[in-house]
């Protein structure tokens, strides 16, 4: 069973209330705050699509920009050592730190699942 759905580019989380017998989730990887939930899986998934639109209507109205979810930045925080050994091994390979993170995340990445 998979714990995510994608419409347009958004990845929505999901998830179930036991006490409520309810499905519910919420976009993934912006700072706004879009929700939905049903009954179903059908339902649930009819009011994440709904939601999306809604939420890419009204920024069309208000001539705004959508949020993009998973720019492709983000901030990363390690220890002095492990950002010294980093650096040497990217210096090492003639490549960038970005580079180096970005390899190891997807070692990472492609391990899982």
């Amino acid at each position: 069973m998979n714990n995510t759905m994608e419409y347009k580019g958004y990845v929505g989380s999901v998830e179930f209330s036991q006490n409520d017998s309810l499905f519910f989730g919420k976009v993934l990887g912006i700072r706004g705050l879009i929700s939905y939930e049903g009954t179903t899986a059908k339902a649930l998934v009819t009011d994440f699509q709904g939601a999306v639109d809604d939420y890419l209507a009204l920024c069309e109205a208000r001539d705004e920009a959508p949020e993009k979810a998973y720019k492709g930045n983000f901030n990363v925080r390690v220890s002095p050592e492990l950002h010294k050994q980093a650096a040497i091994v990217a210096s090492a390979q003639q490549i960038s730190l970005n580079r180096v993170v970005e390899k190891a995340l997807a070692n990472y990445v492609s391990t899982q699942g």
